[in-house]
């Protein structure tokens, strides 16, 4: 595994220890069994959006504290420039740049999104709250619950996020979307 991976897991084994939170109680919390929990502590697995998401809401912390290490300082306003953003690649078809990493006490995450075309079924998430995407360029196909919709350059979704979601890049170029989402 990455570096990146393995100092998340560290990060949020540092953390649970200091709110005194178990391995099993936080395993439960997230709704995954101990041992694939312990195996992101070790950075062993690769975490999905959803699992740093909700881990950072059950510590409390931004998003960007488990991600960076570094806590978010502005209050005011945060101006990000084209092709900067705070990258993190979590599941190799997702490449996310966090677009408000420097400002804190967010009440919303956004994202800009490039997914690359995968043989692969998706892998459906979920997450606390509700979220937003608009698809900037390509195509590709959203799934929630049961059901399926394509979406082009100019669609958007708004989704209760609690519910399995997943996005797939359709054809052979990468999709890119904004994907806010909101606590």
């Amino acid at each position: 595994m990455n570096n990146q991976i393995k100092d998340i897991g560290l990060r949020l084994a540092l953390m649970r220890e200091d709110m005194e939170i178990s391995t099993a109680k936080m395993a439960e919390q997230l709704g995954i069994d101990e041992e694939t929990y312990i195996s992101y502590e070790k950075g062993e697995t690769d975490f999905t959006f959803s699992i740093i998401y909700n881990a950072a809401d059950i510590l409390g912390v931004d998003v960007l504290d488990l991600i960076s290490g570094d806590a978010p300082t502005l209050s005011m306003c945060c101006a990000v420039k084209k092709g900067e953003g705070y990258s993190v690649k979590r599941e190799h078809e997702y490449d996310y740049k966090h677009l408000a990493y420097t400002f804190r006490n967010k009440k919303a995450e956004p994202f800009l999104v490039t997914i690359t075309p995968d043989e692969n079924p998706p892998v459906m998430k979920c997450h606390d709250g509700q979220e937003f995407n608009y698809v900037l360029s390509g195509k590709m196909k959203f799934y929630i619950g049961d059901i399926s919709y394509e979406l082009a350059k100019g669609d958007s979704v708004y989704f209760d996020s609690s519910i399995p979601h997943a996005e797939v890049a359709l054809g052979d170029k990468q999709a890119q979307f904004i994907a806010v989402v909101i606590k």
